[in-house]
């Protein structure tokens, strides 16, 4: 199958073109590679693709021309930005994808409240040309993220996609429910297999630096104090990558014949402290804490019934938190003593 997988210089996009890549699938990659948190995190996940941006072309706004892997003959990227029409057209009329796995976006709660901008660009534009272009370029399998947050200031746990989800807190959150409705207007009036999965806090080797794992790793190996918001009040669905890259291809697989909406979570939410201690075990160190009030924009628990998803696509996310911990200190150690 031949697979558009936008944002692949992020965290999930990485996990999942490689994954798709190791099975055989052609996948053409596509990230504009912003500066929202560390580049050289994002040119490093390319790098392990086998992708290399020319020294000349790393300036760029975009690169037009794809960059073939060094390490997969089967996959190359482009840099464009998801927002240019122009770029996109040309990219889905000459490639001819099978499937769109659109992970691209303006990611990050708080930084929404900042920056709304930067959201109605990625998240709004940018997913109306995704839409546009598997309209007019036959593309009838389309996935999609979306978020745990756009169940907003719902209380009663745990969510279901059947839940109302007309409150959200966030612009973020707000552009990601669109995106669900966007998607819906699109499998109704043209007949698109569209699927949305609402992730649930994911984790693990080569995360963003901005989650909570990376910055309670940083702040512990650096003798620095982390910050717990609401006073550790809170809990998280934390969900580990592999299992959440393993329902996302069973999803590309087995299209919906209609538009359909998934949470693809653990199905376990953990406390806050309990996550921290368990980070902390993994570290061999003891973090110093500073207890702070809930921030603008936050909720103070997940928890995702993913019941439809294990019926549909015999989804069994079977990675313990003290499993997933270990493993992305042990890829966190290496890659940051290099």
């Amino acid at each position: 199958m031949k697979i558009l997988v936008t944002g692949t210089a992020g965290f999930i996009g990485y996990h999942l073109a490689k994954k798709l890549l190791e099975r055989g699938d052609e996948v053409v990659g596509l990230d504009i590679i912003n500066d929202y948190y560390d580049i050289n995190l994002k040119y490093t996940r390319l790098n392990e693709l086998g992708i290399v941006i020319p020294d000349s072309d790393l300036e760029s706004s975009e690169q037009s021309n794809a960059i073939q892997s060094s390490t997969f003959p089967n996959h190359r990227f482009y840099k464009i930005d998801l927002a240019d029409k122009e770029a996109m057209v040309h990219l889905f009329k000459t490639e001819k994808f099978d499937a769109v796995c659109n992970l691209a976006a303006q990611a990050g709660v708080r930084y929404s409240i900042e920056n709304p901008d930067a959201y109605i660009h990625s998240n709004i534009i940018g997913f109306m040309n995704i839409l546009e272009c598997c309209r007019h370029y036959g593309v009838q399998n389309l996935s999609y993220a979306s978020s745990s947050s756009v169940y907003g200031l719902n209380t009663q746990q745990p969510f279901r996609t059947t839940d109302k989800t007309d409150t959200p807190i966030s612009l973020y959150a707000a552009t990601k429910k669109s995106n669900e409705l966007m998607a819906h207007t699109y499998s109704h009036l043209y007949g698109i297999k569209t699927t949305g999965l609402r992730f649930f806090t994911v984790y693990g080797p080569w995360g963003r630096p901005d989650m909570s794992p990376m910055l309670f790793a940083d702040a512990i190996t650096h003798n620095r104090p982390i910050k717990v918001f609401n006073h550790g009040d809170m809990s998280r669905d934390f969900t580990y990558i592999d299992d959440i890259v393993d329902g996302v291809i069973n999803v590309i697989d087995n299209p919906s014949e209609k538009y359909s909406i998934y949470n693809i979570g653990n199905n376990t939410p953990v406390r806050l402290l309990e996550f921290i201690e368990t980070i902390e075990l993994a570290f061999g160190k003891i973090a110093e804490k500073i207890y702070m009030d809930m921030q603008s924009g936050d909720v103070k628990s997940t928890f995702a019934d993913v019941d439809d998803l294990i019926r549909d696509f015999d989804y069994k996310p079977n990675t313990s938190l003290v499993e997933g911990i270990v493993k992305f200190a042990n890829w966190y150690n290496e890659f940051y003593s290099e």
